[in-house]
């Protein structure tokens, strides 16, 4: 039996022959035609204890590992104080000028659920929108296309700590109620940007809901997609539609999962994130091993029947930068990950561009090429992540400084790294 959100999607779709092009999806970016080259704005407006360790360690507090605990665990004011602190120094304009200089034409800007509904005691601290809308203003001002990213979901979708609140179990799943706000506040982020595709070309109702978990998470996010579909595609309670283009997650389950997704639907993306150091395995791969994985990837990426677009990519190979894994929590590469076995010294393979020998370099750039060619077979890629204060391996912004990454991201020196 069809859910009444497929029946409303079937109505709103069938009325559309009968309508003026007018109410057409009409994206504001050539999606499947033109690259998505972009960047994503990590640890901006949700934290990171990784991307900015000093905000956590400066609180002198090691029970704060997380937004929620940020607010939480500390004076009110005094973590208040911070946050506006950050927000207002972590990404200016001259980050979206030096990232369009640089190329691109996407960023991408997780949000967090707390930053439009905070209920029920929770600790987080508000006041993040401001800066959100600062930066679609400078977005627009340096020709860059926005996708707006729900980063974190009541009861956490993923039990990361960039989702907000690091926990064991993901909750967002178990409970209605979470659900419910979640559906609320992508109605919400839809009525905002409706009428602001022209920068904001693309919305992301959930970042990484933890499909491993099993059937019941998936269940719930594919209902979630469909219900995001008809909130952000349809949101003037007619059967007119938005341009924005929305991105959903595979939730870590192979593209082929979802061959069945998305048919019959215009104006839906998968986002696929690709990383190679959150296992043992992954981290004892050989410099080439490496860039023989990724390139493994293009026929996935080229077949698949949606929009397909790397939302979340590094040059990084090890879990070597600092809480990475979590605050407190060590790196399998180097052995300090409970139960892992050492590989090698973490020393060479973080902290400043400025210590990387050239060896590294050089593998940084071959890896970031032969990825960059790989996602390109789909529709596109966005770096995870613009900057960091002392993990130079992730950052964009070092790339360009230190030289693996072209200022222009078609100049390539290895084209035919994946053969």
């Amino acid at each position: 039996m069809a859910s009444p959100t497929m029946r409303a999607l079937a109505t709103a779709l069938c009325g559309l022959t009968l309508l003026s092009p007018v109410y057409a999806f009409n994206p504001t970016f050539s999606y499947g035609n033109q690259k998505v080259r972009g960047v994503n704005l990590g640890g901006w407006l949700v934290l990171e204890p990784w991307i900015t360790p000093s905000l956590f360690e400066n609180t002198g507090n090691d029970a704060i590992v997380d937004e929620w605990t940020f607010g939480q665990y500390q004076d009110r004011e005094t973590a208040s104080a911070a946050l506006t602190r950050h927000w207002n120094t972590w990404i200016t304009e001259s980050d979206f000028a030096d990232i369009a200089a640089a190329g691109l034409n996407h960023v991408r800007i997780p949000i967090g659920y707390w930053a439009f509904d905070v209920s029920g005691g929770e600790p987080f601290i508000q006041g993040q929108l401001p800066y959100l809308e600062k930066g679609l203003g400078w977005a627009a001002a340096h020709g860059l296309k926005v996708i707006v990213d729900l980063h974190g979901a009541p009861g956490s979708q993923n039990g990361f700590d960039n989702s907000g609140q690091k926990k064991d179990y993901p909750e967002w799943h178990t409970q209605q109620s979470y659900i419910d706000r979640t559906n609320n506040i992508m109605k919400t982020i839809a009525s905002m940007y409706r009428d602001r595709a022209d920068v904001v070309s693309t919305i992301a109702p959930l970042n990484e809901p933890a499909g491993y978990r099993g059937s019941d998470v998936l269940s719930v996010t594919k209902q979630y997609w469909l219900d995001s579909y008809g909130n952000v595609r349809y949101p003037y309670g007619s059967s007119r539609q938005s341009n924005n283009l929305v991105l959903v997650h595979d939730a870590f389950q192979p593209l082929s999962y979802w061959n069945d997704f998305g048919n019959g639907l215009d104006g839906v993306a998968m986002d696929t994130h690709i990383y190679q150091m959150f296992s043992d395995e992954e981290n004892a791969r050989s410099n080439d091993e490496h860039i023989s994985v990724a390139c493994d990837k293009a026929s996935s990426l080229s077949s698949f029947h949606l929009w397909t677009i790397v939302g979340e990519w590094t040059p990084a190979a090890t879990d070597c930068a600092k809480y990475l894994n979590g605050r407190g929590v060590g790196s399998r590469y180097d052995g300090s990950y409970p139960g892992s076995s050492r590989i090698g010294s973490c020393s060479t393979r973080t902290g400043s561009g400025a210590t990387f020998s050239s060896t590294y370099k050089t593998f940084l750039q071959q890896y970031w090429e032969a990825q960059v060619i790989t996602y390109e077979k789909g529709d596109g890629w966005i770096q995870w992540t613009w900057k960091a204060e002392n993990a130079d391996e992730w950052t964009y912004q070092a790339g360009l400084n230190y030289g693996w990454i072209p200022q222009d991201p078609t100049n390539l020196q290895y084209p035919n790294i994946c053969g």
